[in-house]
C-alpha cells in the first residue's frame, strides 16, 4: 500500500502576507533591506561570466530587483505570490537560465519542494541565486517579547517567525538536487531611536506576524510598553538607540551539468593523509 506523502506544516498565512504587503504599500513601503539585497545581487550576477536568456524572478515583492538586473537581463518574467496557500510555480521543466528571488522565501511553508521545482525548470547548468532572511534576524524583539509576556502575562505567545539556519539551506539546496551549493551570510544591523521605530519599519516592509499559530488577540498595551523597555535595557548602545539584526542568507546552485566539476569518490585519492602527514613530521 502507497504510503502518505509527507505534507509541509503551514508555519505561515501566505494570504495574510499579501494583505499585510498591500498595506505596506499604502502606508510608504520601507525598502531598505530590499535596496540593499537588490544591489549585492546586482553585484554577485556581474562576477558570473555567463549569459542568460530567460530569467524569471521568484515572488520578490516590489520593483527594485527587476529595475536593477534589466541593465543587463533585458526580460525577466516575475512570478508574483499568489494570495491563497498556493506555492506551486507553475514553471515549464528546463525552461530557465537564471532563477532569482530576494526576501521571500522566508514566508515559504515547503522550501524544499519549491527547490525541487526551480531544480526542474532550470536547464543543465542554469542558475539559482536568491537571499533569503534567516539566522538571527530579529533576535533582540524574539527576546524582549518573550521576557515581556512572561513578566507581564504569565506566558509567551509565538511573535517572530523561526528563521532557517544557514547550514539548513545548503542541505536543502542539495536535497533538491541542485549542484555546487553555496550559501554565506550578510549580517546588517539596523539602529533605531526605541522599539517602536522598528515595529513601524517591520509593518511598512510588510513582515509584521503572518504565522498561523500567532496569537488572534490585541498585545496588551502594558506588555507592549514593557517590551520597549526590556529591549532597551538589553539592547541599546550608549546613546541610547537600540540594536536591531537582519541576517540575509545567500544562496546559489546549478542544475546539474556533465561539465561541472565532480567530487572524487571517496578512496580514489592517489596519497593518503596518514602519508603526507609522514612526509611532514620528516623534512
Amino acid at each position: 500500500m502507497a504510503q502518505n506523502p509527507i505534507i509541509a506544516p503551514k508555519l505561515f498565512d501566505r494570504a495574510l502576507l499579501a494583505r499585510r504587503r498591500r498595506r505596506a504599500l499604502s502606508l510608504g513601503p520601507a525598502d531598505f533591506l530590499l535596496e540593499r539585497v537588490a544591489g549585492d545581487m546586482e553585484e554577485r550576477l556581474a562576477a558570473v561570466m555567463r549569459d542568460f536568456r530567460d530569467v524569471a524572478d521568484i515572488w520578490t515583492p516590489g520593483e527594485e530587483l527587476q529595475t536593477r538586473l534589466r541593465r543587463r537581463l533585458p526580460s525577466i518574467g516575475h512570478v508574483a505570490p499568489s494570495d491563497s496557500a498556493e506555492e506551486g510555480l507553475s514553471l515549464a521543466p528546463e525552461s530557465l537560465d537564471l532563477v532569482v528571488s530576494a526576501l521571500a522565501f522566508q514566508f515559504v511553508n515547503d522550501l524544499p519542494g519549491v527547490l525541487a521545482q526551480i531544480r526542474r525548470a532550470l536547464r543543465p547548468d542554469g542558475l539559482l541565486l536568491a537571499a533569503m532572511i534567516g539566522g538571527d534576524t530579529l533576535t533582540e524583539l524574539r527576546q524582549s517579547f518573550a521576557a515581556a509576556e512572561a513578566e507581564c502575562e504569565g506566558g509567551i505567545s509565538p511573535r517572530v517567525a523561526p528563521f532557517a539556519d544557514l547550514r539548513d539551506v545548503g542541505g536543502l539546496l542539495q536535497r533538491a538536487g541542485l549542484a555546487l551549493p553555496v550559501t554565506d551570510l550578510d549580517r546588517i544591523v539596523v539602529r533605531y531611536d526605541n522599539a517602536f521605530g522598528l515595529m513601524q519599519d517591520l509593518r511598512r516592509m510588510g513582515a509584521t506576524n503572518v504565522l498561523t499559530e500567532r496569537r488572534r488577540t490585541p498585545t496588551r498595551r502594558s506588555t507592549l510598553i514593557r517590551m520597549a523597555q526590556i529591549y532597551g535595557e538589553r539592547f541599546a548602545d550608549p546613546d541610547g538607540r537600540i540594536r536591531a539584526t537582519f541576517d540575509v542568507i545567500w544562496l546559489s546552485a546549478w542544475a546539474p551539468h556533465e561539465s561541472q566539476q565532480k567530487p572524487l569518490r571517496p578512496g580514489s585519492a592517489k596519497a593518503s593523509l596518514e602519508e603526507a602527514v609522514k612526509r611532514g613530521t620528516k623534512s
